[in-house]
């Protein structure tokens, strides 16, 4: 059986990639590699966090959430009642332990590519109308550099209307220098340091990345224009602390409905640097 500090895993893998998931708490992708490399994903045994219902424990990786970040709605504990279901392709990740938010992942691996999708969907098992967005949160080992593209050109045709959204946190300073601030893209140095960063934006080109040992992990997710996002207006965020840095992607809020669900979806691709298209010599060379 594999084995996650004492959490017991499943494999997904192709001929470019290896993904490894919990079995038995999460949803939780806690290991995420090319093939025959080592985990691009932090991996924190002893993170955690005390809530009301327990502890919650990062564990590191990939998870699903639920925002605005609330205290202990966000935070309750899923190291158990996972249920695994078996797809064509992948696997399907239920976890219905909560009282009010159940969450679904479903991993499909693409064929043919270092590249794989990810649906993310909370349904609301309970009684009354719940406010939210999905909100998909991945984290990686220090050491590379966080990409979050910035719109550029006018948003209206005499150029009077605001093109960018950029929110930022209390403990974030804004001369923090592990934050580089370009017109096209921010860029973040996945350096230790505190107090932590965390800056969030809206991108319309729906996509972040983290270069890490000479590859470019890049998430691509769903975009909806005109529609209110949580943070300010925020789809995409990134957190960086003194042992690991986050990227996140979040849908659009919703007024979620008893019996009724909300879903985002993610594709993620891993590159070796000098293959990428979408990302300027500039950028490149930074890196």
């Amino acid at each position: 059986m594999n084995d996650f500090y004492g959490f017991s895993t499943g494999i997904l893998e192709n001929d470019h990639i290896r993904l490894e998931y919990l079995t038995t708490g999460g949803p939780r992708i806690v290991r995420f590699s090319a093939k025959g490399g080592s985990n691009l994903l932090a991996e924190l045994p002893d993170f955690f966090v005390d809530t009301p219902r327990g502890p919650f424990r990062f564990l590191g990786g990939h998870r699903l959430w639920r925002s605005p970040e609330l205290m202990p709605d966000t935070y309750l504990p899923d190291n158990e009642g996972l249920v695994v279901e078996k797809l064509g392709d992948g696997v399907r990740l239920i976890q219905s332990a909560e009282t009010d938010i159940a969450k679904i992942v479903d991993i499909h691996l693409s064929t043919g590519r270092a590249a794989a999708t990810l649906t993310h969907k909370l349904f609301n098992t309970s009684a009354r109308s719940v406010y939210l967005s999905p909100w998909a949160i991945t984290m990686f080992r220090l050491g590379g550099t966080v990409i979050l593209p910035q719109p550029v050109g006018n948003a209206d045709i005499q150029g009077f209307l605001n093109n960018r959204i950029l929110a930022l946190w209390p403990y974030t300073r804004i001369n923090d220098p592990r934050l580089v601030l370009r017109d096209d893209f921010i860029l973040i140095r996945a350096t230790p340091s505190l107090p932590p960063v965390k800056i969030g934006c809206y991108t319309p080109s729906g996509w972040l990345a983290y270069w890490l040992d000479g590859r470019i992990f890049r998430k691509v997710f769903e975009v909806h224009p005109g529609e209110a996002y949580p943070d300010g207006g925020c789809n995409a965020e990134s957190f960086c602390s003194d042992r690991f840095v986050e990227l996140e992607s979040l849908g659009p809020l919703t007024m979620l409905e008893p019996g009724s669900s909300t879903s985002l979806s993610e594709t993620w691709e891993l590159f070796d640097t000098a293959d990428v298209s979408f990302i300027p010599d500039e950028i490149r060379e930074v890196l």
